[in-house]
């Protein structure tokens, strides 16, 4: 049997600029992937049911939950951008590489897949184990391309705390799931169809 030498596997930090659009894909989906199965996992040892928590609850009051949620980060969002120096926003240029040229049909399915694993992992399972404060702090640090300017990771922290809250007072996940997916939708659009300067 021939023996493995794993002290040849090398990690090394890629920078963004090295990244090609299918290993940005890959690395998109893969974390997802790992996300959802750690959710559904950690639900699991809860002893609660990741169906129950999908499924779609009575009424649709929770739509209002999302969509309030949703505009007013995005109108903040906005805001933002538009009293803060550009660099001070900066993600390392992912969010442009993984949306500019990506077609329309495909960031609705990067936003869909995003909202669900996510918010079945960090509200689903993470909030009913930490509470809203400490998951939204795991979600912060989760999100480290943001590390390097305080207002985005400041800007994540909130964003996450008000999904929690949402979450628990719609009692249901698909409030934060919908909020999840607006904002991740309309920012993709906006950067997919954004005029270059």
């Amino acid at each position: 049997m021939k023996k493995q030498h794993w002290k040849k596997i090398k990690f090394q930090k890629i920078e963004p600029h090295q990244l090609t659009d299918r290993l940005l894909l890959i690395n998109l989906y893969l974390t997802q992937a790992l996300t959802l199965i750690i959710g559904i996992i950690w639900i699991l040892f809860q002893k609660r049911n990741p169906l129950e928590l999908l499924s779609l609850p009575q009424g649709w009051q929770f739509v209002m939950y999302g969509l309030g949620l949703a505009a007013i980060m995005l109108v903040v969002d906005f805001l933002l951008s538009a009293v803060m120096p550009e660099d001070s926003m900066d993600d390392g240029g992912i969010n442009r590489m993984l949306f500019r040229k990506r077609p329309i049909w495909h960031i609705v399915c990067i936003a869909a897949v995003v909202s669900i694993c996510e918010e079945l992992l960090f509200r689903g399972a993470i909030q009913h184990s930490f509470g809203p404060y400490w998951t939204s702090i795991i979600f912060a640090l989760i999100h480290f391309r943001y590390l390097n300017h305080w207002l985005p990771t400041g800007w994540v922290f909130v964003s996450s705390y008000g999904l929690g809250y949402i979450y628990e007072q719609s009692g249901t996940l698909w409030a934060p799931i919908l909020c999840h997916f607006l904002i991740d939708l309309i920012s993709g659009l906006a950067i997919r169809f954004r005029r270059e300067t």
